[in-house]
């Protein structure tokens, strides 16, 4: 196994578009409207975005767990979204090793940032 891509169902393929490259900074890789399918990246971070599968009950987005992003230069990421996004939980240290803090997307999807502390 090389890589492990989250694909997160939407019905809003475009806003999610819109958020993740505005706002935390992704590059668009591929839109397919026609097909209900997007993808972006950020250096080695990728995330997929598809309309719900046909065959599956879809009432919202629903997700158990979070994406979970690590990466370095944390502070300055908090620094310039913390104003515009819904915040899970502000910057803070862990004594675990890790500064993180989590937002919600604009589907409500949970996203953690962590950078290991030195």
């Amino acid at each position: 196994m090389n890589k492990v891509i989250p694909v997160l169902y939407t019905e809003q393929l475009q806003e999610s578009l819109d958020f993740y490259c505005d706002i935390l900074g992704f590059q668009c890789d591929g839109f397919e409207p026609d097909y209900g399918w997007a993808t972006i990246k950020k250096n080695d971070a990728e995330i997929m975005f598809s309309l719900p599968n046909e065959h599956l009950p879809f009432k919202k987005p629903t997700f158990t767990g979070s994406v979970y992003i690590k990466m370095e230069n944390i502070d300055s990421l908090w620094n310039s979204i913390k104003e515009k996004v819904k915040v899970s939980y502000p910057l803070e240290s862990f004594e675990y090793g890790m500064k993180e803090f989590a937002i919600h997307d604009n589907n409500g999807y949970l996203i953690q940032f962590g950078e290991e502390i030195n």
